[in-house]
């Protein structure tokens, strides 16, 4: 009993060393050696290529795969990731919501084993394929006994640096497989959320009780006829109308997937932490966003930094529907990025953006060579341009919380009211008098005085002796009197 129990505590402490020095063995061999080919890569000649493998966030993945066995690395020279890549698959490759596709891209140069010289067939008509750490297999194939191929790109150095756990071999161009080559090509050209409108109900006109002529079809890919605002119910909410559109059930505008991508392109980019939070928890404005964007419609966000919706006070966020509000006013129902904005401004002065907060409309400007939006002390520049752009939505980065402008009142000027004085009409008396001499003159004054005490009043004096020359002058006194009236 007792060599029994001594066995047992033996066996006990054996299995209890073992696994200490495994664990040891393990610790020891995730650590990388300073003579390895991933430190080599990192300070070698191939920069660009060591400074998109940072980016692509890979050491750790290259890490395990050279504590599991050697790995080759096809490198591409400099010149050929700084001048001869194109700028737009450079930029593509860049966005970070596309970092699965930089990572498939880079692990597709990398072969987890050991490849020399020996490796590559000496005929011309014949090549192998080797697995890559991607799902793309590479092709390596011989043009003469001297050039060297790896898929379309020439092996430029063989053998540029060799260490105990893999080789690095110099190629002239970079190797982008199909599968990336695909992304890019949906991205370029939104054949990926591209839009088909579907056709309404037939109409009857009332008038002659004969279906009306259907209107004309509606280029794919193009605009919703109703503006966004028809799209969005009263209220607080951005709730869409329930008339049918192209996010109904073929799906061709995928909205959803498109607001969840750009809010975590937000995460990942750093610093917009904040504006995601309230699009996702305090507001259900991603949501409400998607239905819009699978109706058909294209949005531009201004997305204030950390900073700036930091600077927010309680009493700005308390009242209810104000981080809404604030949302609204932040959201442009047109495609903008940060080069059609700037090109805009630098060519019409100010411009006026609607936004979804009706009837206000945020003033962009240029100023110091960007985009500034709003006037005085609540101003933001365009701080990080084209976070996110597919197409669809465009996110630009400002560094300020805008506010709509407050409205003054018009100044109402009193009406001052002039007193009109008619003037008197001289011409008419002229007249009068002119008619009167000749009437005094060839008929004489009685038919004179006659003919006018019919128009005019005036005063007659009973004068029984007077003569012919006082009754000349009594003419001459009626003149002057109808003259004065």
């Amino acid at each position: 009993m007792a060599t029994t129990r001594f066995f047992l505590s033996l066996l006990l402490l054996l299995l209890a060393v073992t696994s200490q020095m495994g664990s040891a063995l393990s610790e020891k061999s995730s650590q990388i050696n300073s003579n390895s080919v991933l430190v080599a890569l990192l300070d070698s000649h191939y920069t660009e290529l060591a400074e998109l493998v940072e980016k692509a966030l890979l050491l750790q993945t290259l890490e395990d795969a050279v504590n599991k066995h050697n790995i080759t690395i096809f490198a591409p020279k400099n010149d050929a990731l700084e001048r001869h890549l194109d700028p737009e698959f450079k930029r593509f490759l860049l966005e970070p919501r596309n970092l699965r596709s930089l990572q498939t891209l880079i692990l597709h140069h990398i072969v987890p084993k050991r490849i020399g010289l020996e490796e590559w067939p000496n005929s011309t008509t014949e090549s192998t394929h080797h697995n890559t750490l991607s799902t793309d297999p590479l092709r390596l194939s011989s043009f003469d006994s001297q050039l060297k191929l790896a898929g379309t790109a020439k092996v430029v150095h063989l053998n540029a640096v060799v260490r105990p756990d893999g080789v690095i071999h110099g190629i002239g161009r970079l190797l982008v497989p199909k599968s990336v080559q695909q992304d890019f090509n949906n991205r370029r050209s939104l054949r990926a959320i591209s839009a088909i409108k579907p056709e309404g109900a037939p109409e009857v006109d009332p008038r002659t009780n004969r279906l009306k002529k259907p209107a004309p079809p509606v280029p794919v890919g193009s605009a919703p006829v109703l503006p966004v605002y028809a799209a969005m119910a009263p209220g607080p909410s951005l709730a869409p109308a329930p008339a049918p559109g192209p996010g109904g059930p073929h799906h061709h505008f995928d909205g959803e997937s498109q607001v969840k991508d750009f809010i975590q392109t937000l995460l990942h980019y750093g610093g917009y932490n904040e504006m995601a939070d309230i699009l996702v928890n305090l507001t259900n404005l991603a949501t409400e966003m998607g239905k819009l964007v699978s109706e058909g419609y294209v949005l531009t966000v201004l997305a204030p930094n950390d900073e700036a919706m930091a600077k927010l006070t309680t009493d700005q966020l308390s009242e209810p529907g104000a981080p809404e509000q604030i949302m609204y006013y932040h959201i442009v129902p047109e495609y903008q990025t940060e080069e059609s904005m700037y090109n805009a401004v630098r060519r019409f002065g100010k411009i006026r953006y609607d936004t979804l907060h009706l009837p206000h409309k945020v003033v962009a400007q240029e100023a110091d060579g960007s985009v500034k939006f709003g006037d005085g002390d609540g101003a933001a520049y365009l701080f990080d341009p084209d976070i996110y752009t597919d197409g669809r939505i465009s996110v630009q980065g400002i560094d300020g919380v805008l506010f709509p402008a407050e409205e003054k009142p018009s100044e109402v000027k009193p009406v001052s009211h002039v007193k009109v004085v008619a003037k008197p009409r001289r011409g008419m008396s002229i007249c009068f008098i002119f008619f009167f001499l000749l009437v005094n003159y060839f008929v004489g004054i009685d038919a004179g005085i006659d003919c006018y005490n019919r128009k005019i009043k005036c005063f007659h004096w009973p004068l029984e002796n007077a003569g012919d020359g006082f009754d000349t002058w009594w003419g001459y006194w009626c003149v002057i009197v109808l003259s004065a009236q």
